[in-house]
């Protein structure tokens, strides 16, 4: 390439750091901590290790193991290669785990000891020859027997590395990533993204978030913890962020509660993002009662984020507020915006939010025509929400037709629906297979889930349609009562708040739900959402 040529490449995002704060600590929890300076020395060791194994250009590294420093090494290091990161679901069943395999032909499966007797379960049904390089702790670790084949061990490999080796220039169109998303019906799908679409959605995430006026910024004096599992969309393209910013970054391992806890409290974590089941996990530990978290800052996505955690959040001092995006769109497209003036209100931060930079949002009915948020009799209108911007995935991998229906009318489908308020932000009413439609007119399961989700005593809910005689579908309301809640009292309050909301005119009388449902745990899905499949296939038999 020519000097002045400069391929947006994900390892253009690792010199500002190292000229800014090469010093600063990456810590993985119970392993140790280093540098950026270190963590770029095993980045090339890691490069070199990829060579000496003479993995050809476009050849694809699956990596399983926990949310650890080794899994940020193999976001920066295999697309810096010249190779294609398989982000492994490890909550997939295992004849999807193989299929993944076969689907995205790995060449290479990295694989932490403690999921080696999952991949056994896998590879009889893996109809590929590859290699298979056992993560542990430290090179001394001995490979415990599993009858895989080992090829050996990651950190005795990596030392073995040119801490000098020089990673390539090459296109910046060349894929840099795969990852599998389930829907509700057939196999995973294979999304796909390039080292051009990773650097741009970065810029996208610090254009969003980092220039804001209010406190809910993402900046160079954090430290940032993911709690979302990184084989979920790039960890949702923070570390890609966070490494470019050089912040202190931290590595909590496996998802334990009082181990989360107790790094926010230790490390100081001022910026983190995870679903709202999550969250409400870390809030219900015993462990939360002593943790100080007024620094914390908390992004919510994946799922709505319900009023109730979102109050109880803020009652704890802990600055939360709503973004939106999905698998196909790296995952980035809107996150709520909040005037310093507003930053003590509730309703702002429960908003999806404005539109980050370089990202084309319409509100479209079935023609793609845009719909107005208010009609001339000053009804609230909603349509699909589309997209444009230039981090979307441009193809479900070897699937052209559900590409073609992804994309038809020239924009990104999301399947959610949803409208913009007077202030710009978008405020999502449902997912289209969510939304419930009764005697003609359609009920917003997310609204509902809101009113409930306030109400004293509620742990978490969820709201599905199921099938109704007389008026096609109704709303069941399926509640996990908090800890030592009396039920015959939250089911009182549910009645009142939802008869506040009726008199206000904020729901209509015959959107409330006829049933409630009290349960111990609620169905989730591989990524910790709430899985209303499940529920609609256990209580559409249970009440037909």
């Amino acid at each position: 390439m020519a000097g002045a040529d400069f391929p947006l490449l994900i390892k253009s995002l690792l010199a500002t750091p190292l000229q800014r704060a090469p010093d600063q600590q990456i810590i993985s929890d119970g392993l140790g901590s280093y540098s950026y300076r270190d963590f770029n020395r095993r980045l090339n060791q890691f490069g070199s290790m990829l060579a000496d194994m003479d993995l050809a250009t476009g050849a694809v590294v699956a990596v399983l193991d926990w949310d650890t420093h080794r899994y940020l090494e193999c976001f920066f290091a295999v697309p810096m290669y010249g190779a294609v990161l398989h982000t492994v679901n490890i909550r997939l069943s295992p004849a999807q785990i193989a299929y993944t395999i076969n689907h995205a032909e790995d060449d290479v499966i990295l694989v932490h000891v403690d999921f080696l007797d999952l991949l056994a379960s896998v590879m009889p049904m893996v109809d590929r020859d590859l290699r298979i390089i056992v993560m542990s702790d430290n090179a001394d670790d001995e490979i415990p027997e599993s009858g895989l084949g080992i090829d050996g061990n990651f950190e005795r490999l990596l030392a073995a590395g040119d801490p000098d080796f020089t990673f390539p220039d090459f296109d910046e169109n060349r894929r840099a990533t795969i990852f599998y998303t389930t829907g509700t019906t057939g196999d995973p799908k294979a999304v796909a993204y390039t080292h051009r679409q990773l650097v741009l959605h970065t810029m996208g995430i610090l254009g969003g978030v980092g220039v804001r006026a209010s406190t809910g910024r993402f900046h160079d004096g954090d430290v940032y913890m993911p709690i979302t599992p990184m084989f979920h969309v790039h960890g949702w393209g923070f570390p890609y962020a966070a490494t470019l910013l050089g912040v202190k970054q931290v590595y909590p391992g496996r998802y334990v509660p009082a181990r989360l806890l107790r790094l926010i409290d230790q490390e100081g974590v001022s910026f983190s993002h995870c679903v709202p089941t999550i969250l409400h996990m870390l809030l219900s530990a015993p462990q939360a009662a002593i943790v100080n978290f007024a620094k914390w800052k908390v992004v919510i996505g994946g799922s709505a984020l319900p009023r109730g955690l979102c109050e109880t959040a803020l009652s704890l001092g802990i600055n939360i507020f709503a973004a939106y995006g999905l698998s196909e769109t790296c995952p980035f497209l809107t996150i709520a915006h909040l005037n310093p003036l507003d930053e003590g209100d509730v309703g702002p931060r429960l908003k999806a939010g404005r539109p980050v930079p370089m990202v084309d949002l319409r509100i479209v009915d079935e023609a793609m025509q845009d719909v107005p948020p208010i009609d001339e009799s000053g009804n609230r209108l909603t349509g699909e929400i589309v997209a444009r911007a230039p981090w979307l995935n441009a193809e479900y991998v070897k699937d052209d037709a559900a590409t073609k229906d992804l994309w038809r009318g020239g924009y990104l489908h999301t399947g959610d629906v949803g409208y913009l308020d007077e202030t710009g932000a978008l405020i999502i009413t449902d997912r289209m297979k969510d939304v419930i439609k009764s005697g003609g007119e359609w009920i917003s399961s997310l609204s509902l889930e809101s009113v409930a989700s306030a109400v004293d005593g509620v742990g978490e809910v969820a709201v599905i349609g199921v099938p109704d005689a007389k008026w096609g579908e109704r709303p069941l309301l399926i509640i996990v009562p908090a800890t030592g809640a009396v039920i015959t009292d939250v089911r009182a309050s549910i009645k009142a708040a939802f008869s506040a909301q009726i008199e206000a005119n904020q729901i209509s009388k015959w959107a409330y739900p006829d049933h409630i449902e009290f349960v111990d745990a609620i169905a989730k899905t591989s990524v910790g959402k709430i899985d209303k499949k499940r529920l609609r296939l256990e209580f559409s038999d249970k009440l037909a």
